[in-house]
């Protein structure tokens, strides 16, 4: 009888012992920020109040604009994708690369390919690129905030807000610190040690993943906001903007439609209180030129090529867009390496970051994921994205940058990798480790 209670007592302690273990990480895991503010579009409807200021994209510059604002002012943000809370694709560090790969109508990282062939993604989700980038976090250059005619003293006060929120210094492991080991002794110089500022050289930078792999996003920044004066929209997707114009010198905004996730058309509205309300756009690089085509706004024949009439003929909405050129490198390992994103970085005096990442196993991810991954290096025909109907995407032609010719550079750049390598690629890290530099 003995014997048969210690043969039954030992799986009990082991589902006891579990069940402690799986409570003291709930306890002790990353908790969701309770916003109360956070609502789905359909369950707001119609909108009974107007708002002093509408920002349309909930992303890397809508979240903190929203919160600064929400201290003095009534605050409507309409987000066309989800919550990032709960996710752990967008969450969690080890699973950075599936929210890329994941092409599905409802996922967070939208996928779209350019006339040239380049994979690339746009975010769907509060919190926007920072919920689905490799998490490096640095400070601007001095240079760079003096050619935008920023006060730099405002912007220095600006980072600390940010930092405590969504900022990290990591723990710099094995890999990592082969790669500063690697940077220092092929000349990016000097060796600046731990810093978010911008400075060339050699050094380890922020992370918005903290040292348990948890991911810190744009939205967590939404903990500033008063939540009084705030409400924030998640799949609400902003089709047009509405503009008075009859006895105007010229068009004025004063609301937005947009649809829920059931399809309905809704409208806010600005309020009349103050001369100041205003529409703000912060739905992206390709999200915001998109959506003042969409309103009338742009290339007045771009605009009636599509049958979009022409409120004003404004030929640098969506000019001047280029995207950087990358060059990575896989190396394949039979051996697993830690998992690391960008923790070191080289700066170099020509202006490009060197970085790394490793550990991660094209075994168990997406089918396209190594595609995912490499493309940017997808074959260039004449290397620029072109226009399609601003209804549906893309609403102009975008120049890929050409690479300055640079001498006495340590790094050859690759081109010419077609996108049959990036198939080739998924059958051979299939089961492996790999490092991308």
């Amino acid at each position: 009888m003995r014997g048969r209670n210690s043969s039954m007592a030992t799986p009990l302690r082991i589902c006891v012992l579990c069940l402690i273990f799986c409570v003291f990480q709930w306890c002790c895991g990353e908790q969701p920020p309770n916003y109360t503010f956070v609502r789905e579009a359909s369950d707001v409807s119609p909108l009974r109040e107007a708002f002093d200021y509408i920002i349309v994209g909930g992303g890397t510059a809508g979240c903190p604009l929203a919160a600064t604002l929400s201290s003095k002012y009534r605050v409507l943000v309409l987000e066309r994708g989800g919550v990032p809370y709960g996710n752990p694709n967008i969450t969690r560090l080890e699973n950075f690369p599936r929210t890329l790969a994941d092409d599905r109508p409802d996922s967070p990282a939208q996928r779209f390919i350019s006339t040239d062939g380049v994979i690339s993604s746009r975010a769907r989700v509060l919190g926007g690129s920072s919920c689905l980038n490799a998490g490096f976090y640095t400070r601007a250059s001095p240079e760079y905030v003096a050619r935008l005619g920023w006060n730099g003293t405002l912007v220095n006060e600006s980072y600390p807000w940010v930092e405590a929120v969504v900022a990290h210094v990591p723990i710099v492991r094995e890999w990592q610190s082969a790669v500063r080991s690697g940077l220092l002794e092929v000349g990016i110089l000097p060796d600046n040690g731990e810093t978010y500022d911008h400075i060339i050289g050699t050094k380890v930078g922020g992370s918005i993943f903290d040292n348990d792999g948890n991911r810190h996003t744009a939205a967590d920044l939404l903990q500033y906001a008063d939540p009084q004066n705030i409400l924030v929209l998640i799949h609400a997707n902003v089709h047009r903007i509405l503009f008075r114009t009859r006895g105007m010198r010229r068009p004025r905004a004063y609301g937005v439609a947009y649809t829920d996730s059931r399809g309905s058309i809704h409208r806010a509205y600005l309020s009349r209180r103050t001369s100041r309300s205003e529409i703000i756009l912060s739905a992206g690089a390709l999200g915001s030129p998109q959506l003042m085509m969409l309103s009338g706004i742009g290339p007045a024949d771009h605009l009636q090529s599509f049958n979009i009439p022409v409120l004003s003929d404004n030929s640098e909405v969506g000019a001047g867009m280029a995207d950087n050129p990358m060059n990575a490198v896989f190396v394949p390992s039979p051996n697993p390496t830690e998992i690391s994103l960008i923790e070191v970085v080289g700066i170099t005096s020509f202006g490009s970051f060197i970085e790394c990442s490793s550990g991660f196993t094209g075994n168990g991810l997406a089918a396209n994921s190594s595609e995912v991954f490499l493309g940017i290096m997808s074959p260039q025909r004449d290397r620029s994205i072109i226009t399609h109907n601003p209804c549906l995407g893309i609403a102009n032609r975008y120049p890929i940058i050409e690479p300055t010719c640079i001498t006495d550079c340590y790094y050859t750049y690759f081109y010419g990798l077609y996108y049959r390598l990036c198939r080739k690629l998924r059958s051979m890290l299939k089961g492996m480790f790999y490092t991308i530099i």
